[in-house]
């Protein structure tokens, strides 16, 4: 429940204040989005199967961005940025798909 309005508040604040994002900080921005929601499902799956750990999810969660931040600031420095998102991108969305696909199962049973 917290968590939920927690989600809540962010949105409301987000549409309210309209925060600007920097230039230097746009390319990070989506593929940190992209991680965070791969530990989201991630953690939604291991509270579905029962194995859900606070701890093993913040790490998560926090790995999950800078890895993800790292790999796209590498691939900027070599001058393959954009392939390199691209890939951290299918990545990532394979790993949602994935747990989106076995939350799905734990519902519906199907």
């Amino acid at each position: 429940m917290i968590a939920a309005i927690g989600l809540l508040v962010g949105v409301v604040a987000g549409l309210v204040l309209q925060p600007t994002v920097p230039l230097w900080l746009q390319p990070y921005l989506p593929i940190a989005v992209v991680a965070a929601l791969d530990a989201v499902f991630g953690g939604v799956r291991a509270m579905l199967d029962g194995i859900f750990d606070d701890r093993v999810f913040i790490v998560s969660f926090l790995s999950n961005v800078v890895v993800a931040a790292l790999i796209v600031f590498l691939g900027d420095h070599l001058g393959v940025g954009a392939q390199l998102s691209t890939g951290v991108v299918v990545v990532l969305g394979i790993r949602i798909f994935s747990n989106a696909a076995a939350i799905r199962r734990h519902i519906f049973k199907a």
